[in-house]
């Protein structure tokens, strides 16, 4: 058992050492590396990582196509076609004069069918079956028959203003059409030709939507009786208003193998067709489609459109013109210019 001598021995010797370990612990090691009082210097922080972000999208293919061009407008639409037993007694006058064929009465009653009910400028105001009549009246034209179906009866008796008419029928689908041509004096466009059918039902048309084998005799009738190629043109349907039976002609095409027309003439008649559409569609405008209307102005605004066109397309660049002038037509008529067509028949240059 340990007595107090030994714990006292104990702390003596602590007492005497102590000073020289503590000593110790304040010289510094010579091969120690040297020793600053700063803080330690900040250590740089790891750069954050970059978000992830989402790969960028590979674009859809689109899901609607380029629409194609759009096609030839819908033929035109005839309602209460004549039955072909009413029509075959026509093929019995095939070359004899019209003023024959006037005396039949199934011709009157054709007539009748045929021609818009509606009051027509004539020089003066009349009916259109009125205005008709006196043109055919006592015409020695013959009667023309293409095909064994497509007949045609016309007359050039009219006693003023150039007046003259045709009309013509196909007997096998029972289509009849008429025509008129003369000099307006009533302030429209000058001259005119205009369509008529009770059967048509339509407000829009260009001739490229008339049957084929009538634009053919049409144009026929038209070279034989001196009637310019290129002039306003109307159609009246059966709700007796007139509307402008628009150009939709290509004047610069030809078929394949044949001579091209010149570049410098066919373009001059395009613009000719177009200008004749405009007119027409502003008188028609003007008038509210009335087939016996009467003006004589250009209002402002048309006189303005016209210095307009003149300044952004000036005097030689026709296409310009071209385009900018079916654009009005566009919108006097309400509706998009029909495109340019070939012409399957041969065109008068």
């Amino acid at each position: 058992m340990r007595g107090p001598s030994t714990s006292l021995s104990v702390c003596a010797a602590l007492f005497l050492c102590w000073p020289a370990l503590a000593f110790t612990q304040l010289v510094p090691d010579p091969n120690a590396p040297p020793h600053s009082n700063a803080p330690p210097a900040a250590q740089p922080e790891a750069p954050a990582p970059a978000p992830e972000t989402a790969p960028a999208p590979t674009p859809a293919p689109d899901s609607q196509p380029a629409l194609p061009p759009p096609g030839p407008p819908p033929p035109a639409n005839f309602q209460k076609l004549i039955p072909a037993d009413q029509l075959s007694f026509l093929n019995d006058y095939a070359n004899q004069p019209a003023r024959t064929l006037l005396k039949d009465k199934r011709f009157h009653s054709l007539m009748r069918q045929t021609i818009s009910s509606t009051e027509y400028h004539y020089g003066r105001d009349m009916s259109l079956s009125d205005a008709l009549q006196t043109v055919l009246d006592g015409s020695m034209q013959p009667v023309q028959v293409r095909d064994g179906r497509f007949v045609t009866v016309s007359g050039s008796n009219g006693p003023y203003l150039g007046g003259r008419g045709f009309l013509w029928f196909d007997t096998q689908t029972g289509v009849a059409l008429g025509g008129f041509y003369f000099h307006p004096t009533n302030g429209e466009p000058t001259p005119t030709v205009t369509v008529f059918s009770r059967q048509l039902t339509d407000r829009e048309l260009s001739m490229g939507q008339l049957p084929e084998p009538f634009a053919e005799d049409l144009e026929r009738w038209a070279a034989d009786s001196r009637v310019p190629e290129i002039t306003p043109r109307y159609f009246i349907p059966e709700n007796g208003k007139k509307y402008v039976l628009e150009h939709d002609e290509d004047y610069c095409w030809s078929p394949s193998g044949e001579p091209e027309p010149d570049r410098d003439d066919c373009q001059q008649m395009m613009a000719d067709a177009a200008d004749d559409d405009m007119n027409a569609a502003y008188f028609m405008q003007e008038t509210r489609n009335v087939a016996d209307a009467t003006a004589w102005m250009l209002g402002p605004d048309q006189v303005a459109w016209l210095q307009v066109r003149d300044r952004t397309c000036g005097p030689r660049a026709i296409s310009c013109r071209i385009r900018i002038t079916r654009e009005r037509t566009a919108v006097l008529t309400g509706h998009p210019a029909p495109r340019p067509r070939p012409t399957p028949r041969p065109v008068r240059r």
